[in-house]
């Protein structure tokens, strides 16, 4: 007894125990810091293997500088993939906005026809005065409102931050994970170099998983408005792809948006669109997401829900973007921690 005593709750031990406590208080302060820092760490994990690769294949190429070539390469074939998508998206996305107040009263009468309807209110809201009123009252916001700069600027600081971050997570991946050891008892510190090992493998897949499952979807809600002849088709899908991100939420909104395109160019064509969008999200989510989220995070979809409802509640979109990653954490922690222990 005395022996198991010293083992596991020695005085070393009970130190490190406090000082982990006193830390998981310590970021939940400081949790759009720890989100910044616990993404950035994921997008490395991503691309830390593409990194190993060049310092073994290039010997003359030393770590820092595989680092900068794949984190600037990333960046400018995100870049490539997005210049077309904008500039594109930007002339649907003007004249979507143009002609939503007359998509609206199209919705109104569409709406009028169903029998429920008919006998309420609804006709008697000018959706497309309250849509041109909301829209110049919105531009006067974005055009003068300082709060609109600062949003920019905020998210440049970020964006540079991760960049900075990121970089920093491959190039120094032995000293960041030697800093990180030194936290722990010697006794501890190898297990804890194994569990930082199967985090970073695990979490590494995410980014895939994740741009594979919204590129799934929005390629079919695009390629089947297209073939439809649908106007505003890339805008569309790219902003289910979007939209995508949040769960239940972002495609109800998404698909509120499609009927709104839509709803004018017939009953046959909407029944249509109803069925691409349906079977879009139900590939995604029966085909796509349990594949591919179980192949390269290897998590049960019912855990990526759960972590999806507590992240959306505590950390807000960004929780809920991150969730399988967090999921994913929490399984290695769990499963190193506990269950090989009472295994």
């Amino acid at each position: 007894m005395i022996n198991l005593f010293e083992k596991y709750l020695g005085v070393k031990n009970f130190i490190f125990l406090v000082l982990s406590i006193l830390f998981i208080i310590f970021i939940a302060q400081i949790k759009d810091i720890a989100i910044l820092f616990f993404a950035s760490f994921v997008i490395s994990c991503s691309l830390n293997p593409i990194v190993d690769r060049i310092c073994d294949k290039f010997k003359k190429i030393n770590r820092p500088a595989a680092s900068a070539i794949v984190l600037l390469g990333t960046l400018f074939i995100v870049f490539l993939l997005l210049i077309p998508i904008i500039v594109t998206g930007g002339e649907q996305i003007g004249s979507f906005i143009e002609a939503l107040p007359e998509r609206f009263e199209h919705t109104k009468t569409f709406l009028l026809k169903i029998p429920y309807l008919a006998d309420t209110n609804i006709n008697n809201i000018d959706l497309g005065g309250l849509m041109s009123s909301a829209s110049d009252v919105t531009s006067n916001i974005v055009d003068k409102s300082i709060m609109f700069s600062k949003g920019i600027a905020a998210f440049l600081v970020y964006f540079l931050a991760a960049c900075i971050i990121i970089y920093y997570f491959m190039a120094d991946k032995k000293t960041v994970k030697k800093g990180y050891l030194s936290l722990f008892p010697k006794d501890l510190k190898q297990r804890a170099d194994e569990i930082i090992e199967s985090i970073s493998q695990k979490v590494g897949g995410y980014i895939l998983a994740q741009v594979v499952t919204l590129t799934s979807v929005g390629l079919i809600i695009v390629i089947g408005l297209a073939i439809l002849g649908i106007d505003y088709a890339l805008i569309l899908g790219l902003m289910t792809a979007v939209f995508d991100l949040v769960p239940v939420v972002g495609p109800t909104i998404a698909f509120i948006i499609i009927m709104i395109a839509v709803c004018k160019l017939g009953a046959i064509k909407i029944g249509l669109v109803v069925l691409i969008f349906g079977f879009a999200q139900w590939a995604e989510n029966n085909l796509v997401r349990p594949y591919v989220f179980g192949k390269l995070l290897d998590i049960h979809p019912l855990i990526i829900y759960f972590f999806l409802l507590v992240t959306a509640q505590y950390l807000g979109i960004v929780g809920v973007i991150f969730a399988p990653a967090i999921a994913a954490t929490f399984c290695v922690l769990l499963e190193e921690l506990y269950i090989k222990n009472v295994n």
